[in-house]
């Protein structure tokens, strides 16, 4: 229907001259683009950067009358270049969500059943500061474990540094890229980083194993995989499904699930056998050659054909495709790793291809971090903990993100002791971490569980106490220093004031520190006070930042290996380590080797997830406008196997695990787009939480099927594909 309205009419409506909030939030979008356009009122423009998901585009917020009414890509930050993706133009969405928790809760009935009741600030913080204080005077400080992820770790963590507790677990290591980021450490003593370091733009062959470029919408690196295309770069895409990048590929490998590795160690041995790896890169930059070429002499390309059912004349055709465009060969390093519990020693298999082909530091390939840095503010020096924290386990090479399972362990166990408290921000571990009846197990065993978000995901509804969360729209956090090509210096700042009760995480944990007896190490009385003086000790112009959003450093740019920036690696060796003396001293193999996976028993598919080009994880099925573009996930099974089960496309059935575990119901995607051995889900739907008022048992959930996981004995990792289905027909 067309509006027409006078200036007039519409100064009548507003009762003024500026419309008020509450008229402004119940005014339709349109309506207040259309009364811009027709010049009745005037929008501002406030920089920020999103948090749909962790890629942190710059973003820029359209207000007109206190509403939000769109969001746009910053032009001048390298992670947007101007652009956002379906997600990140959905902010607005998570903003004004209706089923946004709103006030703090304090829970009332048995966990579980959802009563819970309206509390002040003031009271729920005095309970948690209180549970807090009693559990660390009975138990120890260590007691309390911290699960975060995202910009809210920033602030919770020095208050658990403070408050004398090293658990930390953030599912963003153990179920991951922690087993990627550990592979390359070991190689070439740094990770690709996060956005990876991948030089698309310049690569002649592009490789993805699994990696989902344009259904997981990494931004920027989208943007770079669809110049690639259009550059002419050949794409190689091994994956059991007909992904979207496999329909860009020049290549499609539907490869057997659980033998990536039988190909990795395939292309190393023809690239070493027809020597085509950069010889002059290799003796200069590398140890363990000899090792390394002994060692995969047995892997030939009619012996992997057998393991991941690619012809053997393809394995060859892709491996001289891939040395023959050397150095220019990006083999990108991958995301969500954690498949079947030898994770690290597969990105090992990645990384040490990378080093063959001299791609590390070369254009096209994997270009390097910004070796600049910024100081630190001066502040007091955390007390000494000496209690060893559980985060690392018994696992030499996790992350100082932590091990969540082992924190999860002990808190059903009580051993090596015991764990009281849980304090989850920005994450949802029932729909992260696998096997979520030993999760819910360990949340009934607990004294005190609080929860910090925006939304009552799945495991809010489960918290003693829930503290509402501001979104990132509503609030100022953590300066990000990005280290892409150049460094650079992003800054999020309140589009519009909080709704409802809502409070930013920095509030809360320096609330909180004041109730736990750590106020002095929360020294600034609002975040921006923290963040300017952040800004004049790094000689940025913190009024320039304000007004564009970011701010870049040129004279920092050294993404590639010259005469002036000659190859340095942060190894013990200072060189690339493709034989690993650091895992052998540790009782691991020193170079990667294949290791035969299970595969599933006549009836049974292998469960395969991932991502929707709209919606990141579980955060988004809820979404107003994310949720109307893609409301429930579909089972995608291969249209042979579909056929002999009597389902067709749109009819709905359930998934049975291994275990006995069923999945509520979900639409079938019969396809030839899939291998007949594997059938796949996208991750995040079948909420349980009857507050997510759309999403409510939308789909299937994935991860309630992942009953059982393999751990990576390098890294501790949970690797989640290892599971089988069975498809029923749903009456």
């Amino acid at each position: 229907m067309a509006i027409d309205l006078t200036r007039r009419k519409f100064l009548k409506i507003s009762g003024a001259a500026t419309v008020g909030a509450t008229v402004a939030l119940n005014l339709p979008d349109n309506f207040l683009l259309w009364a811009e356009e027709a010049g009745l009122v005037k929008a501002t423009y406030v920089p920020t950067y999103c948090e749909i998901c962790f890629w942190k585009c710059g973003a820029i917020a359209k207000v007109i009358n206190g509403r939000v009414v769109k969001l746009e890509g910053n032009p001048a930050h390298p992670n947007s270049r101007g652009k956002l993706c379906a997600r990140g133009s959905g902010g607005m969405g998570l903003l004004y969500d209706p089923d946004r928790i709103k006030t703090p809760l304090i829970r009332e009935g048995k966990r579980g059943e959802g009563k819970y009741r309206k509390a002040s600030w003031e009271e729920a913080l005095a309970m948690v500061a209180e549970k807090m204080n009693k559990i660390k005077q009975k138990y120890g400080p260590q007691s309390m474990a911290l699960f975060s992820h995202g910009c809210p770790t920033d602030h919770f963590l020095p208050l658990f540094s403070a408050y004398g507790s090293q658990n930390i677990g953030m599912p963003s290591f153990a179920q991951c890229r922690g087993p990627r980021d550990v592979g390359f450490e070991l190689t070439f003593g740094e990770n690709p980083g996060s956005p990876e370091r991948v030089d698309m733009v310049n690569s002649k062959v592009v490789v993805l194993l699994g990696s989902h470029l344009g259904e997981n919408m990494h931004n920027s690196q989208v943007q770079d995989f669809s110049e690639a295309v259009s550059r002419g770069a050949k794409f190689i895409v091994a994956d059991p499904r007909f992904s979207i990048a496999a329909g860009k590929a020049h290549t499609w490998l539907p490869i057997r699930p659980g033998t990536d590795m039988a190909l990795l160690l395939a292309w190393t041995n023809i690239i070493i056998k027809e020597g085509l790896y950069d010889k002059e890169y290799v003796h200069s930059h590398t140890n363990g050659f000899r090792e390394l070429a002994a060692s995969v002499r047995e892997y030939t390309p009619e012996w992997a054909e057998q393991e991941t059912d690619i012809p053997a004349a393809q394995i060859i055709e892709t491996a001289r495709l891939i040395g023959k465009n050397a150095p220019a060969v990006c083999i990108h390093p991958g995301r969500h790793t954690t498949w079947y519990g030898d994770d690290v020693q597969r990105t090992r298999a990645i990384a040490i291809l990378t080093a063959l082909l001299g791609s590390w530091g070369r254009p096209g390939g994997i270009f390097l971090a910004t070796n600049a840095t910024m100081p630190k503010l001066p502040a007091k020096p955390y007390p000494v903990i000496p209690t060893p924290p559980l985060n690392r386990g018994d696992f030499k090479f996790a992350g100082a993100e932590g091990v969540t399972q082992v924190i999860r362990t002990a808190t059903l166990t009580g051993k090596p002791y015991p764990i009281k408290g849980w304090f989850v921000s920005g994450t949802n571990l029932m729909k992260a971490l696998p096997n979520q009846q030993a999760t819910l197990d360990a949340i009934n065993k607990l004294d005190l569980l609080v929860v910090v978000d925006v939304m009552p995901y799945d495991t809010a509804m489960l918290a003693d106490v829930i503290l509402p969360e501001c979104s990132y729209l509503e609030r100022h956090d953590t300066l990000v220093v990005g280290k892409g090509k150049m460094m650079n210096v992003s800054i999020r700042q309140p589009v519009v004031p909080p709704l409802y009760e809502s409070k930013p995480a920095w509030w809360i944990a320096k609330e909180l520190a004041k109730r736990v007896g750590a106020g002095e190490y929360f020294p600034w009385n609002t975040y921006e006070d923290k963040m300017k003086s952040q800004c004049a000790l790094w000689g940025v112009n913190y009024e320039e930042l304000k007004n564009k959003g970011v701010v870049a450093f040129p004279d920092t740019a050294a993404p590639y290996f010259t005469a002036t920036n000659p190859p340095e690696f942060k190894t013990e060796s200072k060189k690339i380590e493709l034989y690993s003396k650091e895992l052998k001293e540790a009782g691991f193999d020193p170079l990667p080797r294949y290791v035969k996976h299970p595969q599933p028993a006549a009836g049974q598919f292998r469960l395969l997830y991932g991502r929707s080009p709209v919606h990141t994880f579980s955060r988004t099925t809820n979404n107003p406008e994310l949720h109307e573009l893609y409301p429930e996930n579909e089972v995608w099974v291969n249209s042979k196997q579909a056929k002999a089960l009597g389902l067709k496309n749109g009819d709905y059935a359930v998934l049975v695990n291994q275990d006995g575990v069923k999945s509520s119901k979900v639409r079938v995607k019969a396809t030839e787009r899939i291998r007949e051995d594997s059938v796949y889900l996208v991750h995040g739907f079948g909420t349980t939480s009857k507050e997510l008022k759309r999403a409510y048992r939308r789909g299937a959930d994935d991860q309630g099927l992942v009953t059982r996981y393999a751990v990576d004995p390098i890294c501790g990792s949970t690797g989640m594909r290892v599971n089988f289905v069975k498809l029923v027909k749903e009456a």
